[in-house]
């Protein structure tokens, strides 16, 4: 059994990541699972500074206090693990463009993502022929509108239709619906932590995990950390890494106290450890709306 925090290195981490990878390891912890750290670098293998990022990202979680067990595990270095795994799915080439998608397709979920309408789906061998010509495809799987549930901790049970999402984009790189599921059927993981905007991408991949022959995970969506104005927060909206707090004389600790005070855990400032937040944690008494970083 394991739980999991999986970043890009995209950027350096801010506050929200960091409080959701906090609560990820107090009910990874709280649950005696493992947990693991990953690099989901697929979309940044040809970006040079992505180590660099990533070197970041891990020196901001050890600073706040967090562990993890083995190695992190580098999604660039799986590729053949995902090659395999669409293998074993019914998929069909897809030639749309994003623009044609979003003209076609119903509005799109709370995450951006917008359902597939089926443009592709039973083009024939000489219409495939012809489209190869002016553009390079991407797989989608076959899911045939499957209904799919999940139970999230503190949403409950949601429920969703199954697309035919995208497994290989256009480019030859693994989606990432496809590459996060394998990777959690590899490493064990059946207890998924992230963002509560993500929160309907998990009928999909629940279902696909299921194609691929493993068990549903538990899955516990965080509320957004945003600004004054209700957006997620980012690194326009300011001091909001540890490397720009750290330049304002904000500590390491100061900011788990922080984190901690906006989980209930502690009192502003409090001097705290993941320790001894962990005798604290009652998942089910984490506060459910979004927090508002001043």
């Amino acid at each position: 059994m394991a739980g999991r925090f999986a970043p890009s290195p995209t950027s350096d981490l801010h506050l929200g990541n960091l409080r959701t990878a906090l609560v990820a390891w107090l009910l990874a912890r709280g649950s005696g699972r493992e947990f693991l750290l990953r690099i989901e670098d697929l979309d940044t293998q040809r970006v040079t500074a992505a180590p660099e990022v990533a070197a970041r990202q891990i020196a901001d979680l050890t600073a706040i206090g967090l562990d993890f067990d083995g190695e992190p595990v580098w999604q660039s270095r799986r590729l053949t693990r995902y090659a395999d795994a669409v293998a074993t799915l019914e998929t069909y080439e897809c030639f749309c463009t994003r623009r044609e998608i979003a003209e076609a397709a119903s509005a799109p979920h709370a995450d951006g993502y917008r359902p597939y309408p089926g443009s592709c789906r039973n083009l024939t061998k000489a219409e495939r022929e012809r489209q190869r010509r002016t553009r390079p495809p991407a797989l989608r799987v076959r899911a045939g509108d499957a209904v799919q549930t999940v139970t999230d901790r503190w949403a409950g049970e949601v429920t969703g239709v199954v697309d035919d999402f995208v497994v290989v984009r256009n480019d030859g790189v693994p989606a990432y619906n496809l590459a996060v599921v394998v990777d959690d059927v590899a490493q064990g993981v059946d207890q998924v932590v992230r963002g509560d905007d993500l929160l309907s991408s998990s009928p999909r991949q629940a279902w696909l995990t299921r194609q691929l022959g493993g068990p549903v995970p538990e899955y516990a969506h965080v509320p957004l950390a945003v600004n004054a104005d209700g957006k997620r927060l980012a690194k326009r909206d300011g001091a909001v890494t540890l490397a720009d707090l750290g330049r304002s004389g904000v500590t390491a600790d100061q900011v788990l106290s922080r984190l901690a005070h906006s989980l209930g855990l502690a009192e502003i400032d409090e001097p705290v450890t993941p320790a001894s937040l962990l005798r604290r944690f009652d998942p089910d008494a984490l506060p459910r709306q979004a927090w508002v970083v001043e």
